[in-house]
């Protein structure tokens, strides 16, 4: 008899660990897109990743995860909201308290700058109480060490660590990362996974673009 294959669209895909979430399923604010079987863990909060991992997202800047990423205890993902103004000598959010603050300081704060959407690729791993500041990309393939703090965009297939995050070193040579992003193998039907997930484990670059559908 064959094994089901495992489904995104449970919440808790380890019945008997529900510090497991899928995050597809868990998360509603628009703002937010989560690809299949990403995973968060946190033995205490994991059904409140919305409000305790992705903080301060006031504004429309989005937050896009991809597919078949880990994400361990406490990462998080600060979002442009978080911006003090710069432009100049206070950097005090007189704004937010309202009042004549606020109608004398708006444009101000609606003007500032923004880095854009906060965008991780796919099989993405990410260490305990990684954060990842607005703005960034992560590339596929990438590891986050415990505690990184990611103040800048990071290649695909590369670890990085430390505050700010820094490149220890690259998974993979060019070559091979161009053949695993070509394979793109996140993207294939779940059955060709399925089929293959021994080999995605265990495989070579060489091997993984050999089995691409």
């Amino acid at each position: 008899m064959t094994s089901a294959i495992p489904d995104p669209t449970v919440l808790h895909p380890l019945p008997e660990h529900e510090r497991v979430v899928l995050l597809k399923p868990l998360v509603t604010d628009p703002r937010i897109e989560i690809g299949d079987f990403t995973y968060y863990d946190d033995p205490e909060t994991a059904l409140e990743f919305e409000q305790r991992n992705v903080l301060y997202a006031y504004g429309p800047e989005r937050l896009v995860i991809g597919k078949y990423c880990a994400l361990a205890t406490g990462t998080r993902f600060i979002m442009a909201g978080a911006n003090h103004p710069t432009l100049g000598v206070s950097t005090f959010p007189f704004t937010i308290f309202g009042g004549a603050w606020a109608e004398r300081t708006a444009d101000l704060l609606v003007g500032m700058p923004t880095r854009g959407d906060t965008v991780v690729g796919n099989d993405v791993w990410f260490g305990r109480g990684a954060t990842v500041m607005p703005g960034v990309t992560i590339g596929d393939g990438a590891i986050v060490a415990t505690g990184a703090v990611v103040t800048a965009d990071v290649p695909p297939y590369t670890i990085v660590g430390g505050n700010p995050a820094r490149e220890i070193r690259r998974r993979y040579d060019e070559a091979d990362v161009a053949r695993l992003l070509r394979a793109a193998w996140w993207n294939w039907p779940v059955e060709h996974i399925t089929e293959h997930v021994r080999t995605l484990m265990s495989g070579t670059p060489a091997d993984i673009e050999a089995l691409a559908p």
